[in-house]
């Protein structure tokens, strides 16, 4: 039987809001979907729409995955139907990552500029979020995951100094790579939401090798920095039933608790991952050797 593929909504270019949910699939719904199923029901494929809040809500956690590039002056944030909600934060977090051109995020009256990999954490509560590009001609790009949230914990920034760093892998194996630790529980205090930015070193390729997966969480990685004419190569799926997507530059790919999330490019590249679950431990992972995967 083939699997159903999720709805999609309506992307018409002149809405201020473009909204779309994403059902749950069961590793075995996955067993059976052909490319067009996987890239439907997982890949993300557009997140920059000048002056378009773009969203995705994962099923899984309901995980909303978002973008915005302001171009003709400030937008202001606002709440989806779907949320049923009377302010956008009134039981989420929300994290962002601006990956264009400087730019600026008002929350609550309070500014807080972010330049390239800057990142910004707003607790539940804040009723009023603005973004601001300071160039139209190089505009902001701000990533945006947001996750339900039980209590207030005060917003902050988070410049690359303020990151906890970590170094791993070797060019002998193709995934040497820094990985910072912005929105994560060690640096700040969050609700369940975890964000961060691994980049590769030239040369490398493979992110997230040897691979994992971890039941207690979800997440979503977002590929850019990926060179003009060059793909990333995202493995899914359970150990022993892997299925791969390719991806583009500024693309999302949503990760179910169950599946592995690795990657590798025809270039090195960049990615962020979020997360979202029960557990905040960021080394709570269930390892899979390499030569265990199918």
């Amino acid at each position: 039987m083939q699997a159903q593929l999720t709805p999609q909504t309506d992307n018409q270019i002149d809405k201020k809001t473009v909204f779309e949910s994403r059902y749950a699939s069961s590793p075995n719904e996955v067993k059976g979907m052909d490319t067009a199923e996987l890239r439907q029901n997982f890949l993300i494929d557009t997140l920059f729409v000048p002056n378009q809040f773009r969203w995705v809500l994962s099923f899984f956690d309901r995980y909303l995955t978002g973008g915005i590039m302001p171009i003709d002056g400030p937008l202001t944030l606002d709440t989806p139907d779907q949320l049923k909600a009377n302010y956008f934060l009134e039981r989420r977090e929300l994290g962002i990552i601006n990956v264009g051109g400087a730019g600026r995020v008002v929350a609550d009256g309070t500014p807080y500029d972010l330049t390239y990999k800057e990142a910004l954490y707003i607790g539940q509560g804040t009723r009023d979020i603005q973004f601001i590009s300071y160039d139209a001609d190089a505009p902001a790009k701000f990533y945006l995951n947001s996750t339900p949230a039980t209590r207030n914990y005060p917003t902050r920034k988070i410049a690359r100094t303020d990151a906890e760093v970590v170094e791993l892998g070797s060019m002998e194996t193709a995934n040497h790579r820094v990985i910072n630790k912005l929105l994560v529980n060690s640096v700040l205090p969050t609700c369940q939401l975890q964000m961060g930015m691994t980049e590769l070193k030239a040369g490398s390729v493979w992110n997230t090798m040897p691979a994992h997966t971890h039941d207690r969480r979800m997440e979503v990685y977002f590929y850019f920095e990926v060179p003009a004419g060059q793909s990333v190569c995202h493995f899914m799926g359970q150990p022993q039933e892997t299925r791969h997507i390719f991806m583009q530059n500024e693309q999302a790919v949503i990760s179910p608790n169950w599946s592995i999330h690795s990657g590798a490019g025809t270039s090195n590249y960049t990615f962020i991952w979020g997360m979202a679950g029960e557990n905040l431990d960021y080394g709570d992972m269930d390892f899979c050797a390499i030569t265990d995967l199918k």
